[in-house]
């Protein structure tokens, strides 16, 4: 969608799409039928955005618990089966139809050019295509439909995705931001100049690189102050087939609102106000095999909808602050991973870490960290015991582990992306 639509055009068109949805989900969809019928919705009295808060939200478990039933077409019309990866419980599978993929690949191309993609750029994506991972073949697609180069070379290997930037020279690269620090640290082992190699942006996928304020966050500091290259930020699930990207002002993901209607909601379902934190509830547009609406993503994060200085006037996210069911209540301290992870990230004494979070004896939140530290010696661990107390005024329980044991913790059998995260309560 052109970056001059107004906002009229916006609404009239998402109404009709809106619409159109309803109608599709009420023909063929199980899950939704029940819903309507249970809840005695009139389809036909939904007839604008505001009018959605007449319909119950849906959210994960519905997704895992009755999986099929959301599907809307017979299964020969499925070409393509996606999966969740499982962060928040069991992997969801999402079916696309031809008509899917193509959005699919619409909707990447629109995130590419929204970070200043051109076809003339050569893109490196370090990251899986296999194994079910949505995210993979919607950047490919993408960069397909924008004519760009691509270079397929997978998750992880350092030293494999250095020479093939010295070789094939790439002028942007996809990836996890945590692994491009591991670039800038093999770089710096091996005397690698990277602000010689052609690479001058890179897409962001995964992590947070700013802070809400939009700042960079220390992640995103320690990656431009050894790689002078142009950040840009996106945010996706797999649920909903389209991705918030970062325009060059870097002010927030922009909302595709041909694609997707967003809502952020406080505790009573309710629709909070801009720059109020909200958990991202989303409505696909134009998804043919399993369609969503009113989907709580489990994601909180804070909207703007003042016009962006790059010319669009669309709602923009926030970083994601954290996930719902992620929060960590310990000692009395309210923590969502994301903070732990920014804290973690700014200490030179830790190398790497995972965050777990269990439940003691009395059932209340306990918070254990693997790190591999900087050195084996009783001062850096004097230093990182320090550090967390002073910046969390909680003490956490720390275990030291060596870069092969957390190998083993970050990268179990068939994840597609390193694990920071455990989550073992009760």
């Amino acid at each position: 969608m052109s970056i001059t639509v107004t906002a009229d055009k916006v609404k009239t068109d998402q109404e009709q799409k809106l619409r159109q949805l309803l109608l599709h989900l009420s023909k063929y969809s199980p899950f939704y039928r029940e819903l309507f019928e249970k809840h005695q919705i009139d389809i036909n009295a939904i007839k604008t955005v505001k009018d959605l808060a007449k319909i119950p939200t849906t959210g994960k478990e519905d997704l895992q618990k009755c999986n099929d039933d959301f599907l809307c077409v017979s299964r020969d019309k499925i070409i393509e089966y996606a999966s969740t990866s499982g962060t928040l419980g069991s992997p969801v599978t999402i079916a696309l139809t031809e008509n899917d993929l193509n959005r699919l690949t619409y909707n990447e191309y629109n995130s590419f050019v929204c970070a200043d993609g051109k076809p003339e750029d050569i893109y490196q994506l370090m990251l899986t295509l296999d194994r079910q991972f949505m995210a993979g073949i919607a950047y490919y697609a993408g960069l397909r439909k924008l004519g760009a180069g691509i270079i397929r070379l997978g998750p992880g290997v350092p030293s494999m995705q250095i020479e093939t930037i010295q070789r094939l020279n790439p002028t942007a690269i996809v990836a996890v931001p945590s692994f491009i620090l591991k670039l800038i640290q093999f770089a710096k082992d091996y005397n690698i100049d990277l602000n010689k190699t052609s690479v001058k942006k890179a897409i962001c996928i995964g992590e947070n690189i700013r802070n809400t304020d939009f700042s960079l966050n220390i992640l995103g500091k320690k990656i431009t102050e050894a790689w002078d290259i142009q950040l840009y930020s996106t945010y996706a699930s797999t649920e909903m087939q389209t991705a918030f990207t970062e325009c060059h002002e870097g002010h927030g993901g922009h909302l595709q609102p041909e694609l997707v209607i967003a809502e952020l909601l406080d505790e009573d379902n309710n629709q909070v106000s801009a720059n109020t934190p909200g958990e991202l509830t989303i409505t696909t547009l134009g998804v043919e095999g399993m369609p969503l609406l009113r989907y709580k993503t489990g994601d909180i994060c804070m909207y703007y909808d003042e016009p962006c200085a790059c010319g669009r006037a669309s709602l923009r996210l926030s970083p994601i602050i954290g996930r719902k069911k992620q929060m960590i209540k310990f000692k009395g301290t309210t923590l969502y991973p994301p903070a732990m992870f920014d804290l973690l990230n700014e200490m030179e004494e830790v190398r790497d870490y995972v965050v777990e979070v269990y439940s003691n004896e009395i059932g209340m939140d306990e918070v254990l960290l693997h790190l591999l530290p900087l050195d084996d010696s009783k001062a850096c661990d004097n230093r990182i015991r320090a550090y967390l107390q002073a910046r969390l005024r909680v003490s956490p329980h720390v275990t030291y582990i060596t870069a092969e044991q957390l190998q083993k913790i970050q990268f179990p059998e068939s994840v597609r992306k390193a694990v920071k995260f455990i989550d073992k309560r009760v």
